[in-house]
């Protein structure tokens, strides 16, 4: 006989097969504490009739219940934020990167090229386009717009991070916050990770390199732009890094779990990296592992 209180507790118990919307409900917060003969189940509820009318509309709620939850997983703020760091800088490495070829085209044909985005600002800005220069000022009006793009969206993640991740963002500034976030894949994952691997985010090549036994372990990832570890003499640069990443990760898990800013994560981080970079006079800088 069929356990009636699994029968009560299936998914689609009491759920007309015609309506994905609860069906995608069910599938979405339904639970068991064991697996059961679940199209057995639905056809004794009268959820369907044959098990392939079964299947069709479990295929039907999983998708739908799949879609809603990548769709709200991208809707989540650290989501967006991770996706605006990403195109600032795609539009900084392509400004860049433009920037260049503009730079070696325009010294072809006119004596008085410069280089970079403020060369390209120069070019577009003239009010006067000598004949045949039209592509040039064209090329450059675009590597214009999207240094531009670039810097709104940093501004838009100067503005945002605070709000997704404060303690992270005053530890590490907004836009490294952004990118360890990016880097992790998320606020959560970043949370998850131990202090150990968010200090090498970023230089994941070097790091299997070192796994392979081509290269000495790397000391730190992206969080080498932080003032604390790119300031540090590179006798204790290693032991900056492990503060830097301790505190971060502390700083990750409390801006996931609760959100509360918690200022003396920064004071205790100042604290450590102060006595760290004594010790470069005191005795040398002997790095301490």
């Amino acid at each position: 006989m069929t356990d009636n209180t699994a029968a009560d507790n299936g998914w689609f118990a009491a759920v007309d097969a015609d309506d994905l919307e609860s069906a995608t409900a069910a599938v979405r917060d339904g639970s068991a504490d064991e697996p059961h003969d679940w199209p057995a189940l639905a056809l004794e509820t009268g959820f369907t009739d044959d098990e392939d009318e079964y299947y069709d509309a479990l295929r039907a709620a999983t998708t739908a219940a799949t879609r809603r939850d990548v769709t709200e997983r991208e809707a989540a703020d650290d989501r967006q934020l991770v996706h605006a760091v990403r195109a600032m800088d795609d539009c900084t490495r392509t400004a860049n990167e433009l920037a260049e070829r503009l730079a070696e085209w325009a010294g072809t044909v006119d004596p008085d090229a410069g280089t970079g985005i403020d060369y390209a600002r120069e070019l577009a800005s003239r009010d006067e386009i000598e004949p045949g220069h039209e592509p040039l000022v064209s090329l450059a009006e675009r590597v214009v717009a999207l240094a531009d793009e670039a810097d709104d969206l940093r501004e838009y993640v100067d503005r945002q991070t605070p709000t997704v991740a404060p303690n992270l963002a005053a530890l590490a500034d907004p836009v490294l916050a952004a990118r360890l976030i990016s880097l992790a894949g998320g606020l959560e994952s970043l949370a998850k990770k131990p202090s150990g691997t968010v200090q090498v985010l970023g230089a994941e090549d070097a790091l299997f390199a070192h796994l392979r036994g081509h290269a000495p372990s790397p000391k730190h990832g992206i969080i080498y732009i932080h003032d604390a570890v790119r300031g540090t003499h590179p006798d204790e640069r290693g032991s900056a890094a492990r503060a830097v990443a301790g505190k971060l990760a502390i700083a990750a898990r409390v801006d996931h779990y609760s959100g509360e800013l918690k200022p003396e994560l920064e004071a205790e981080l100042e604290d450590r990296i102060e006595t760290i970079q004594a010790r470069t006079d005191d005795d040398g800088g002997a790095d301490d592992e």
